[in-house]
């Protein structure tokens, strides 16, 4: 039975930062939280040193990192990636698939499930998000548009049926197809997400009224206020704002989005609603140059440089490089957010909205030990995922 006591730390819990605070973890588990030492033989010990203690960071959109992506179809894509998560925060993570052949997605859940079970040195794998293949022509982004189609009950069926892993999936509403699409997840339990749309929001209305309740990366790959027949309509983005009952993601790499619409989006939606994601491709933790977004058998070769993916002619972004601890600092330090605001959009609320809040996202008595120690710099020195120390730099 491992047994972990953390002390002198400031302990980011979901109601307040507890000054010279002590952790305890036994058997994957919290078992105490509070300020103060306590008592416990046999533990190994760890020396906060004042830093701050927060919950493991949750990122659930991304597309891989280290070199690696979930769409390589490689077991060692997966772990790799995992581990290079798990050194900026990440505890946990939903790979996320990009728009390709039914094929090569079923070669994905195949690679997953066997990661799934070998993935001891990383950050845990919560379920897989398919992102597409039913977008918006329109509003494609960087998703390969060979592949982008509109929704077919028969090959989404069959799509789910090869998976039990599967826990969002993203799609645009106002596709053909898109209401029935949606109710048949939302009967299966999956999170369903308006993402890479170009829908009004009366056509989000009708989503929301049909299952779907999450934005993916808002402000990308997403319509605004348009014009139809000289007539103004408002768009997905507006929606974000107009409809309570959604939950967004954004991508707080400080290049996709700038500070005034951090603060924004901030303000207007709130922490409770807001998960932060890295989006990240496999260039996540390296130096800039060229790179691919997707497999390497057939991905899309991209740019790395001023801290973002950009497609070869530079028009648009094309994922980010993002990692965890650069999420919460942007809001932070770009921002202006408080840092407890800050970790509650990279723990509490996207386990809440994944569903997995039960057992993660807050330092509370019974949760899982999935724990991160972190400087006023925001730069990651332990992480710690299931009572398990992943890495330790104090």
């Amino acid at each position: 039975m491992e047994r972990i006591k953390i002390i002198n730390g400031r302990l980011v819990t979901p109601f307040r930062i507890i000054e010279n605070g002590s952790l305890l973890i036994e058997d994957g588990r919290i078992v105490e939280v509070r300020k103060g030492d306590i008592d416990f033989p046999g533990a190994q010990l760890i020396d906060a040193q004042n830093n701050y203690v927060s919950p493991g960071f949750i990122d659930m959109h991304t597309h891989g990192g280290g070199g690696h992506d979930f769409m390589d179809g490689t077991i060692t894509a997966f772990l790799e990636a995992a581990k290079i998560h798990a050194l900026h925060g990440t505890t946990a993570m939903v790979p996320t698939t990009l728009t390709a052949e039914t094929d090569d997605l079923l070669q994905t859940f195949s690679v997953y499930s066997q990661a799934k079970k070998l993935n001891s040195e990383g950050a845990q794998f919560l379920g897989l998000h398919l992102e597409g293949p039913y977008f918006s022509m329109n509003q494609k982004g960087a998703q390969d548009p060979r592949y982008i189609r509109t929704p077919n009950r028969d090959e989404y069926e069959t799509i789910f049926s090869y998976s039990p892993d599967i826990i969002r999936w993203s799609a645009a509403p106002e596709l053909d197809g898109a209401m029935k699409f949606s109710r048949f997840l939302t009967e299966k339990g999956i999170l369903v997400a308006i993402g890479h749309s170009d829908a009004t929001s009366e056509e989000v209305a009708e989503a929301l009224e049909n299952g779907f309740t999450h934005l993916t990366h808002l402000y990308s790959g997403m319509s605004g206020v348009m014009r139809k027949n000289a007539f103004r309509y408002a768009g997905v983005i507006e929606s974000a704002y107009l409809y309570d009952q959604l939950t967004v993601e954004i991508i707080s790499d400080g290049i996709h989005l700038p500070a005034s619409l951090l603060q924004l989006i901030y303000k207007q939606i709130g922490p409770a609603r807001i998960a932060l994601i890295t989006d990240s491709m496999r260039a996540a933790g390296l130096e800039s140059g060229e790179s691919i977004l997707g497999s390497l058998k057939d991905g899309l070769k991209v740019i790395v440089e001023d801290g973002v993916a950009k497609l070869p002619d530079r028009t648009a972004f094309a994922g980010s490089v993002a990692t965890a601890d650069r999420c919460v600092r942007t809001m932070v330090q770009l921002a202006g957010v408080p840092l407890l605001h800050a970790v509650q959009m990279m723990t509490s609320t996207p386990v809440r909205i994944c569903n997995v809040d039960r057992s993660k996202g807050t330092l509370t008595v019974g949760k899982d030990a999935d724990v991160v120690i972190f400087d006023d710099n925001i730069l990651v020195k332990t992480t710690i995922i299931n009572g398990h120390v992943i890495m330790n730099q104090l």
